[in-house]
């Protein structure tokens, strides 16, 4: 039945058949892509619920199709993902619809029934005007979409009200945000690298997919334009990717098309002539919502705070979504990026501290100093749903790199007169190509009073290195001088050759069971086999043959709904050695780890606001080290081992209407050498590992005004800290601790129909010296001055 209002306010709809019941309980729907109007209506009698909702903010709307077994908040979600739409639940368990905040348009008021509102307003994860920063479900620990507080390991999400409230533009920054996570300048600051629970990290997952680095430096850094959010799965996760760094994994997820249309539009320009466009389009091709696409673009072109750094890149991403059938699913994803960019050799240290040289000053030569190149991935998955228990899925991914570098390296400090003498050219062209695929069934059944959602999967990776090099050429035998450069005239004829033919393959066999048990117990168990190989196609010699087997287990308890206690354990199949054992001329076996880790999640303010603690113990074994004994030249054994423990501190979400946070602590107690020199040459055993400071962390406060004249101001600040950090493991220098101050403020409007946001975020306000950290030498990365970023965006 209808309820109407008065005659200038647009009228009310509300259907009620049957008796109100919570919005948790489990239905069965059918409901085919329509109007929005009438997909409400047809949710309302399947679930038995009364929704009310003004027939004028549901026009011209369409609603997705929703089959199957969902609760009726999930299937609210899913219906009005992307619709610009929330909804609450009263007492009573009836529901309202109505605009989220961020777009409600004040010249055209509709009155709601009067309900009392007990639980949070829900938002579909992948709706553009997100505002949360807190998510509840995660899907990289587990490859299945799970609630993180049933999660017994340490997840973060990233969200991408985060990524724009902050302007992010790079991962660097991103991770700020993530307890554990530091970002490592290499490779002259042309690729992504980050430091995680003490241990290195230089390979990306993009909805799963692997992305290694590519081996010759350079790559350019990872785009942010598609992202809808950063997922980070702290400790070993070989259990679901096979070989890895055991810090954790940092996994991509970008957007995918929406069956409501969105657009947008946003310029952003800042210091140092920094100018980047970027675009978002999606919506259906076709009138049944079987076929949708989304489209990203992206242009930036910018120069630096430092001496002769520049950057030019392009970035394209186009995505088709094909709803085959109620039950199937298909996917297709294509990025192109091209980059014409300079590396950063960062500067080296004087005595045991960074060089005192200007901000500006560069020991790259500006005659020797390029990254340019291009990136093709391809991705292509379907999905089948036998029934509401049993999936299917396939994906498939490839990606290209091609591109050429002119570097300039260092790996001494330079003397107390500042006189450089290690530094030198490494100049390459670098083609690599990499193909990965998996399988998957996951289900869902019972055994008794024991609840099981289960998953079977296989995985195959393989990579190709193609390169030519030139490696150590010298431009000044008697020293750069950091306080008086002088750099070349003219540009070194450096000829290439022949340096690599790399190829790796892996496949894995995986098997995982998340099981609920009474009394709101929750585990999860299961092992892995990998098996990896390594070939040198130059010699047609097979380098490396490594297989492992790798378990995981963990066990969760909820003794009340906002409180999850957890514990642990997890090991680790790491990368092969690749390096010889000379007395017997066999590969060393592969890196593995293991870790132990205890925590707490919570969930507060009706799930608004959720906090989580961790300790872990994190050690990694079978690094090779030099073995003196193999005289005149030393050979490798797999006895070194580091390890890692700590507590972490993480909190996001909503602390008051319009009040966000997002927070970030790490107290990385010991990270420590445990073993490593053979005879006491070249050993560094009990040294703290580089870039491992003790304490380091970040807190991002925002807050929107929700009424009055000051509706659609965001005013927003935080502070990114770290303590000292050695800068080698030879631990001869030290990077110094250091604090920032960032700002943020918007104000978004609405316009005719369309959303207008104008932003402004200062970046070290108070323009503090500091240092992004260093390579695995002695190359150390300068951090930004105080920096004003401004964008206009317009949405609709």
């Amino acid at each position: 039945m209808k309820f109407a209002t008065k005659p200038w306010v647009a009228a009310v709809l509300a259907v009620k058949v049957g008796a109100a019941i919570g919005a948790d309980a489990e239905h069965r729907f059918d409901i085919p892509p329509q109007p929005l109007h009438s997909a409400l209506q047809k949710l309302a009698e399947q679930a038995s619920v009364a929704v009310f909702f003004a027939e004028n903010q549901v026009a011209d709307k369409r609603g997705p199709a929703v089959k199957g077994s969902y609760t009726t908040r999930d299937a609210l979600i899913k219906l009005l993902g992307g619709s610009g739409l929330e909804f609450s639940v009263a007492d009573d368990g009836s529901v309202a619809v109505k605009p989220a905040p961020q777009r409600i348009n004040q010249s055209d008021p509709t009155a709601l029934p009067k309900v009392k509102v007990t639980g949070k307003a829900a938002y579909d994860a992948t709706d553009p005007y997100n505002p949360e920063y807190h998510q509840p479900n995660a899907s990289t620990a587990t490859k299945t979409d799970t609630p993180i507080m049933e999660t017994p390991f340490s997840v973060k999400v990233v969200p991408q009200q985060v990524l724009k409230d902050q302007q992010i533009v790079r991962l660097d920054n991103a991770l700020q945000n993530v307890a554990g996570v530091q970002a490592q300048p290499t490779n002259g600051q042309t690729s992504d690298s980050f430091i995680i629970r003490g241990f290195q990290n230089d390979t990306l997952y993009r909805n799963g997919f692997l992305l290694p680095s590519a081996l010759g430096g350079g790559t350019s850094k990872r785009e942010t334009a598609n992202l809808e959010r950063i997922e980070v799965l702290k400790g070993p996760a070989s259990i679901m990717y096979g070989r890895t760094e055991p810090g954790g994994i940092i996994n991509l997820v970008t957007k995918r098309p929406l069956a409501t249309p969105y657009y947008s539009l946003q310029q952003q320009f800042g210091s140092y002539d920094f100018y980047r466009t970027t675009a978002d389009a999606t919506g259906p091709i076709t009138h049944d919502d079987s076929l949708l696409y989304r489209i990203n673009l992206a242009y930036e072109n910018s120069d630096s705070f430092r001496d002769f750094q520049k950057a030019d890149r392009v970035f394209v991403a186009p995505s088709l979504t094909w709803n085959v059938t109620p039950q199937t699913q298909a996917n297709l994803d294509i990025e192109f990026q091209h980059f014409d960019e300079t590396g950063d050799s960062g500067i080296p240290p004087i005595g045991n501290r960074p060089a005192p040289v200007p901000r500006s000053r560069e020991v790259g030569e500006k005659l020797n100093n390029s990254n340019i190149g291009d990136r093709v991935f391809v991705g292509f998955d379907w999905s089948h749903r036998f029934n509401d228990d049993w999936k299917i899925s396939h994906r498939f991914g490839a990606e290209y790199w091609d591109f050429k570098t002119l570097y300039t390296f260092f790996y001494t400090p330079a003397d107390t007169d500042g006189i450089l003498t290690s530094r030198g050219f490494n100049n390459g062209d670098t083609q690599q190509q990499e193909y990965y695929t998996t399988l998957n069934l996951a289900g869902k059944f019972n055994t008794a009073f024991i609840k099981h959602n289960v998953l079977f999967g296989f995985d195959y990776f393989t990579t190709n290195n193609q390169g030519q090099s030139n490696c150590c050429y010298s431009p000044s035998p008697d020293g750069f001088n950091l306080f008086n450069p002088t750099y070349l005239t003219a540009k070194p004829y450096l000829p290439l050759s022949p340096s690599l033919d790399i190829t790796q393959d892996w496949y894995g066999l995986y098997f995982q069971d998340q099981v609920t048990l009474p009394y709101d117990v929750y585990a999860n168990f299961g092992i892995r086999y990998d098996n990896a190989t390594g070939r040198d196609n130059r010699t047609r010699t097979t380098t490396t043959s490594d297989d492992y087997v790798s378990p995981r287990g963990g066990l969760l308890w909820k003794p009340v709904q906002w409180l999850s206690l957890y514990g642990s354990y997890s090991e680790n199949f790491g990368v092969s050695n690749s390096l010889w054992n000379s007395p017997r001329q066999k590969p060393l076996p592969p890196q593995t780890a293991q870790q132990w880790e205890l925590g707490a999640k919570s969930e507060f303010l009706d799930g608004r606001l959720s906090a989580t603690y961790a300790y872990f113990d994190l050690t990694k074994q079978n690094m090779g080290v030099s073995d003196w004994s193999c005289a005149p030249f030393p050979c490798q054994r797999s006895i070194g081992e580091q390890q890692s423990r700590g507590h972490e501190l993480e909190v996001a979400g909503e602390v008051l209407p319009g009040w966000r946070i997002i927070g970030a602590y790490t107290h990385l107690a010991y990270a420590n050498i445990n073993k490593d020199g053979f005879d006491g040459r070249s050993d560094n055993t009990g040294h703290r590992m580089f870039m491992t400071p003790r304490n380091f962390g970040s807190l991002w406060n925002t807050y929107e005004f929700q009424n009055g004249d000051l509706q659609g101001l965001k005013l927003g600040g935080g502070l990114v800290a770290t303590s000292q950090s050695q800068g080698s493991n030879t631990n001869d220098f030290q990077i110094p601790g250091h604090a920032e101050i960032n700002l943020l403020a918007s104000y978004g409007m609405n316009v005719a129909g369309t959303r207008v946001t104008a932003q402004l975020n200062v970046n070290n306000l108070l323009d503090k010296t500091y240092y992004l950290g260093t390579n695995t030498g002695y190359m150390i990365g300068v951090g930004a001055p105080r920096t004003f970023l401004g964008s206009l965006r317009v949405e609709y």
